[in-house]
């Protein structure tokens, strides 16, 4: 390449001007290819080479030189014709994408603003032996974007060619996507940057604005090989799709394993047909008229309805058959307030003999005859949710006598029939319980977050009521292997005692009865205590026996008199210094967080 003659003159510097010109035009050499023709020899720029006969003409447009470069080419190849001047492309600068300007990604759709629509596609860079600008090696480039969220990737495009090309590559290695997708111009949006991505196997959107079926159209034309979509709303959006939409595009993508769709509401029914589908979760569903599963596949379900007493779907038939079509079937979630004895019942003649987990969420008219059900229906269940039900400490026994052996985790939260002694009976027949969660089950009667409350359920109220002389509870837990234990709303408990070498997290918010006197704590390994909506004085007792903990585990060291036996100081053990010193580090890295907001 050519370079323009520096204007230095010789009464400035005690040096030549030839010399200094030379010292300035000194560069180190280019690596990425040859600039010279590989035919005769010459420079490529602006060559017509005549060897062979060639007639063809290979320029490249660049802004227009200086005189002082015109000059320094003509008189360094003076064996070769004039040649004319080139010509000047007119300056479009192109801006890198960007997440936070809407009006910008989309003016332009007809023009790619990460150089995918180059004239020279193929034209990429090998990480391995390519130097991009700045003398830094596209290997270590390539690890160092691949690491941007893709806001970043898109700016990172606008520095340079090399960078630009070698984000062009991250695009298209991308396996994995996820976007939040602004509220003016998404389609545009969405189709901009799908087209860069023809490996993509995984999406998860979040939509500002409504969404309706041609996003899920752009979404199947532009990833063919599409395995998991997660769709989420927020607060604003509204999600249009209805069910015949949605059977169209889960029929379409024969590669599609995992669907998650919030904001249903407008599904009105829906007929899935798919083979490879095994995960499958909608929420806000609401008054469906026909609902079919035609996936044999299928291993989790996730259906959350609105909590609206007018809802008018018949869960006992979809129940029905989801479990005929369904038999591999391992994960059922259910929340809706329509979940009754009927619902259990047409679930337990399913014969899933592959069941393992078990949500049955908010179901009011589930009592200890459902429990029964279940227990004779699926005796390995690992974890079982009755959150929300009617069952009382007669129901737990039954749980307590099927799956000592399998569950692992328990969650009976906003039961308002079950006492302490349930819960205490539970931890003590249950030897690999993990985690219980009994929020909003001890409650007092003047309780303002009941669940009558959330599910306007009258029966639940009465029930609540009548637990008067059950007010004042206590609660002895001592379990080896639980780890996350949950009281949250518990105000009917005064007095609480843990022995749980494991639990790793409590939750005490609004437990606002319970003494400080009264209150024990002997869980080494707590690393987080949840105290919203507790009095000061208990706050501060939690802290207190939390930091003598920590304390108590720290003077486990050894220790020795001196010579004179007048002081005593703390030394590991001579035997292992390296494991007393790995012990010391491990009880310093234990801390453990009240949290009070």
């Amino acid at each position: 390449m050519h370079h323009p003659q520096p204007h230095i003159s010789s009464s400035a510097s005690g040096y030549p001007v030839t010399a200094a010109a030379a010292a300035f035009d000194f560069k180190p050499a280019k690596r990425r290819g040859s600039y010279n023709c590989s035919r005769c020899g010459l420079p490529k720029k602006g060559h017509v080479c005549q060897i062979n006969g060639g007639t063809t003409l290979t320029s490249t447009f660049t802004p227009a030189s200086s005189p002082a470069a015109i000059t320094i080419e003509n008189s360094s190849s003076a064996s070769r014709p004039p040649q004319p001047p080139p010509l000047r492309q007119s300056s479009n600068l192109r801006r890198a994408l960007s997440f936070d300007d809407v009006d910008i990604r989309c003016d332009s759709p007809e023009r790619d603003l990460d150089g995918y629509d180059s004239p020279h596609p193929g034209a990429c860079l090998d990480p391995d032996d390519e130097i991009v600008s700045g003398g830094l090696p596209a290997g270590c480039l390539w690890e160092v974007l691949r690491r941007l969220p893709p806001a970043g990737l898109l700016a990172a495009a606008g520095v340079c060619k090399g960078w630009r090309e070698t984000t062009k590559r991250l695009w298209r290695a991308a396996e994995e996507l996820r976007l939040m997708v602004p509220p003016r111009g998404q389609l545009r949006f969405m189709g901009s940057i799908l087209k860069k991505c023809p490996s993509l196997v995984r999406l998860s959107l979040k939509m500002e604005s409504d969404v309706d079926a041609t996003m899920l159209a752009c979404i199947a034309f532009s990833c063919p090989n599409l395995e998991s979509m997660e769709l989420s709303t927020s607060s604003t959006a509204v999600n249009r799709i209805t069910g015949d939409e949605l059977g169209r595009f889960v029929a379409d993508k024969r590669c599609l394993t995992s669907l998650k769709m919030e904001g249903c509401s407008n599904l009105g029914g829906f007929v899935l047909s798919s083979s490879s589908l095994s995960t499958l979760w909608l929420s806000d569903l609401y008054s469906l008229s026909k609902t079919v599963f035609n996936c044999p596949n299928l291993k989790e379900v996730s259906l959350e309805f609105s909590r609206q007493e007018n809802d008018t779907t018949d869960l006992t038939t979809m129940v029905d058959g989801m479990g005929r079509s369904c038999p591999k079937l391992q994960n059922i979630h259910i929340a809706s307030l329509r979940l009754s004895h009927a619902v259990v019942l047409s679930l337990t003649e399913s014969n899933l003999r592959g069941l393992r987990m078990l949500s049955l969420v908010l179901g009011s008219d589930i009592t200890d005859a459902s429990v029964a059900a279940i227990a004779s229906s699926y005796s390995r269940l690992e974890l079982l949710d009755l959150s929300g039900s009617s069952i009382t400490d007669s129901g737990i026994g039954m749980i307590c006598n099927v799956f000592p052996n399998t569950l692992s985790r328990l969650l009976l939260a906003l039961c308002p029939n079950i006492t302490s002694s349930g819960i205490q009976f539970a931890t003590a027949q249950l030897p690999l319980l993990e985690l219980m969660d009994c929020g909003m089950t001890i409650c007092g009667p003047d309780s303002q977050n009941s669940p009558c409350d959330q599910s306007g359920d009258n029966e639940v109220s009465n029930a609540l009521n009548n637990k008067l002389h059950l007010m004042y509870q206590k609660l002895i837990i001592k379990h080896s292997r639980l780890k996350k234990l949950s009281l949250w709303g518990c105000s009917g408990l005064d007095a609480l005692c843990l022995s749980c070498p494991e639990l790793n997290d409590l939750n005490l918010n609004s437990c606002n009865n319970l003494h400080p006197e009264r209150l024990l704590l002997q869980c080494p390994r707590l690393q987080n205590v949840h105290v919203v909506g507790c009095r000061e004085l208990l706050i501060g007792s939690i802290k207190g026996q939390v930091s003598d903990g920590i304390a108590s585990m720290e003077n486990q060291f050894q220790c020795k008199r001196l010579a004179d036996g007048c002081k005593r100081v703390r030394a590991p053990d001579c035997s292992s210094p390296q494991e007393g010193g790995d012990k010391k580090r491990r009880v310093m890295e234990r801390q453990c967080n009240v949290l009070v907001d």
